[in-house]
């Protein structure tokens, strides 16, 4: 299990196991945060607890920051799928950067074609100091 905590302290997400990959998304939303995202269900593989704001991008997704330090924590579907499960992603970029630091990069080009990019052999680490 990994935890993410907001600057402040008042967010917390709890990832069970390992991501197998982060993604970096190049999205108007995405780029501008410029967080890493670990993807699961809500209360299945990702806990999340805390006071957030959101901001609702359209109608499939609101993403949720911390009202006191502005940390972008995660983001959660609008809507629950077939089975009623709701998705959600984390940012990675809120838990210490050791346990994470060989989770390989997967690139979404969220702003022209919408499709997974080919992996380029980057893991979390590269993208710290």
């Amino acid at each position: 299990m990994m935890e993410g905590i907001c600057h402040c302290g008042a967010i917390v997400w709890r990832f069970e196991g390992t991501p197998e990959s982060a993604t970096a998304c190049n999205c108007t939303v995405c780029r501008r945060y410029g967080v890493l995202w670990a993807y699961g269900y809500e209360g299945e593989v990702i806990v999340v607890s805390g006071p957030t704001k959101a901001y609702v991008r359209g109608k499939a997704i609101a993403f949720h920051f911390c009202p006191s330090c502005g940390c972008v924590a995660y983001w959660r579907a609008l809507r629950v799928d077939d089975a009623g499960r709701r998705r959600i992603a984390v940012n990675l970029r809120l838990t210490e950067p050791e346990p994470i630091a060989n989770v390989p990069i997967d690139h979404f080009d969220g702003l022209d074609s919408f499709d997974d990019q080919p992996r380029d052999g980057r893991c979390v680490g590269h993208y710290w100091y």
